[in-house]
């Protein structure tokens, strides 16, 4: 160990931005994908209540169809449980908040109860990496339903109609399975593929970080699709050749004779990591970078997959998916689950935030007498994300979106108000330009969520348009002043922590894969298992070091032990490569041997 004195940095928000917040993004590659799946889930129960005559109805089932938008990510076979507990996770909160209604019209209960349930919502939806949309549709459908007026009568029949609208929204989403079930693996293998290929066209810490973790989500999808089948065969192989290009560019930029030494390993004991025996020497150089955009495409198409001559290595990697393959993996899911909620957690802080600040935006609008508080409550619990500075990035676009969105409604309810149909087709209209928008931005997205959400108050009766566009605009101030004032009172100091852990955890992530690759007798197995361990350690250390970054009141950061691990850790990998033949050895500097 170098006895360097290693310098320490205090996170800096510096100046809260606000151009950068609003500036617009490529689209998401699968943005139409939640898009329609949401407009048909809706379309199908809107109909039939439109058929029987009680599209007062609606909001119940909006509840079940709303959960069309998630899981979308996701390979099929693990999407349909993702969904599934998607549907019984809303379906509990819905019953949560009718029952309450029912028992309760003191509005200082109702928002507190919609402050806890914001809360935990916020809490499983981190903890479980749900993906977006994240909590914040759970939050509007539950805090709505609080505030409607319910009947202890009623509320099955309600629950029955979520039941049943969420239903239709699982066949929604795993339906596409039947035309091509390994979609959504084909799409994380191109975006790992065009990752790599930005990396190897432009290697920086950026560039290499952003290939690492598409290169781990390729895998993460693949691994979770079961029973591997000839075209997911086609897929790994694909993989591997992005992983090749990524090791490829981590040797590039490593010294000749790089230091791993690590806990205690001579140099004697690892240099063949950095020069001589790492590899077959007549391993090939890793794709081109046109050549891994042009794989990419192919891969996004509805053709076959491209199949490459296999990457050195290719065999005995795929021998180790197998064996990954066969753990058990749910098993291990749930205890992140546990170990993400457990106390002392980064994420509980995040959720005592949503508390505070749900709790405190709504009981300020009901003090200015606005009539429904549970706008605010939506807005504060929108705005929370990994750190402060992101939470001021969402403030701003979720009040942008909604002062804009506002004026679209004044625009449209003259049309919705035309006839029951009108008004169904304007909301299926902005759910779908919602998912078209907001992968841009999140204002623009919610520049179309606004009018829905308004325009669902129609199903069950004209209110007055000015009453509506006074309400939202107050409670869009309101909650994003007052939730934002909450991100920064209530502190994060276990962020700092978080990274320390994922440091440590880094570290040992790479010293097992010092003494794997070191070791002659590691098959391609445990060499598989430690280079994934130590990517998926990788992919950790540089979300939590950009969570705490943007986090005030943190304890200084380790900022050269965090990079000098980020470096150290891509070029085991790249050992790691060499020694499983994906890459040729480094030719030896200055008569190092």
């Amino acid at each position: 160990m170098s006895d360097t004195a290693i310098r320490y940095r205090r996170p800096s928000v510096g100046s809260l931005r606000i151009v950068g917040a609003l500036r617009l993004a490529h689209p998401s590659d699968t943005w139409f994908k939640p898009a329609l799946s949401v407009v048909v889930a809706s379309a199908v129960p809107n109909l039939l209540l439109f058929a029987v005559d009680r599209l007062d109805l609606v909001m119940y089932t909006m509840a079940g169809s709303l959960c069309a938008l998630y899981g979308h990510h996701l390979p099929y076979a693990r999407r349909a449980s993702t969904v599934a507990r998607v549907v019984l996770g809303m379906l509990a909160g819905v019953a949560t908040a009718l029952v309450t209604a029912s028992l309760t019209d003191s509005t200082a209960l109702l928002i507190a109860v919609a402050a806890l349930l914001a809360a935990a919502q916020k809490a499983l939806c981190d903890a479980t990496r749900i993906g977006p949309p994240g909590p914040v549709i759970f939050t509007f459908v539950t805090s709505a339903a609080l505030f409607t007026p319910q009947e202890l009568g009623q509320v099955p029949g309600h629950l029955a109609l979520t039941l049943a609208a969420g239903t239709v929204s699982w066949l929604v989403t795993v339906g596409p399975a039947l035309s091509r079930r390994e979609g959504p693996e084909r799409r994380a293998t191109a975006r790992a593929l065009d990752a790599a290929a930005a990396c190897a066209a432009a290697p920086c810490h950026r560039t290499r970080h952003a290939a690492a973790a598409a290169v781990h989500g390729a895998w993460q999808s693949l691994l979770a699709t079961g029973r591997p089948t000839p075209v997911r065969r086609e897929l790994e192989r694909l993989v591997i050749h992005a992983e090749a290009a990524l090791a490829a560019t981590a040797a590039d930029v490593s010294p000749a004779r790089e230091a791993v030494v690590l806990d205690g390993h001579p140099a004697s004991e690892t240099a063949h990591l950095s020069a001589d025996g790492a590899g077959p020497a007549a391993a090939p150089p890793a794709a081109c970078p046109a050549q891994l955009r042009a794989w990419a495409a192919a891969t996004r198409a509805r053709g076959p997959v491209p199949s490459p001559p296999p990457a050195p290595g290719t065999t005995a990697e795929i021998f180790g998916v197998d064996a990954e393959r066969a753990a058990h993996r749910e098993l291990r899911a749930r205890s992140a689950v546990l170990r993400a909620l457990a106390p002392g957690s980064p994420l509980l802080p995040i959720a005592v935030r949503t508390l505070v600040g749900c709790g405190l935006a709504g009981y300020v609008c009901a003090a200015l007498g606005v009539g429904r508080p549970y706008w605010a409550i939506v807005t504060a619990a929108s705005l929370y994300q990994a750190n402060v500075t992101l939470s001021w990035n969402r403030t701003l676009q979720r009040t942008l979106g909604n002062l804009v969105g506002v004026l679209v409604f004044a625009a449209v309810l003259p049309v919705s108000r035309t006839g029951p149909l009108a008004l169904i087709a304007c909301c299926l209209f902005f759910n779908f330009a919602a998912e078209a928008l907001i992968t841009r931005n999140y204002w623009l997205g919610s520049i179309a969520v606004t009018p829905m959400a308004l325009l669902v108050l129609e199903f069950g009766g004209t209110h007055p348009a000015g009453e509506l566009i006074g309400d939202r605009v107050v409670d869009t101030l309101v909650g994003a002043v007052v939730g934002f004032l909450a991100a920064t009172a209530v502190t994060n100091r276990r962020a700092s922590g978080h990274v320390e852990k994922t440091l440590a955890a880094t570290d040992a992530a790479r010293a097992h894969a010092v003494r794997v690759i070191a070791d002659p007798a590691s098959g391609p197995a445990a060499l598989d298992g430690a280079r994934r361990r130590l990517t998926g350690s990788l992919v950790e250390l540089r979300m939590a070091t950009d969570a705490a970054a943007g986090e005030w009141w943190q304890r200084a950061l380790p900022e050269e032990q965090l990079i000098a691990a980020e470096q150290a850790g891509h070029r085991t990998l790249a050992a790691a490569a060499r020694r499983q033949g994906l890459i040729a050895p480094r030719p030896p500097r200055n008569g190092a041997v």
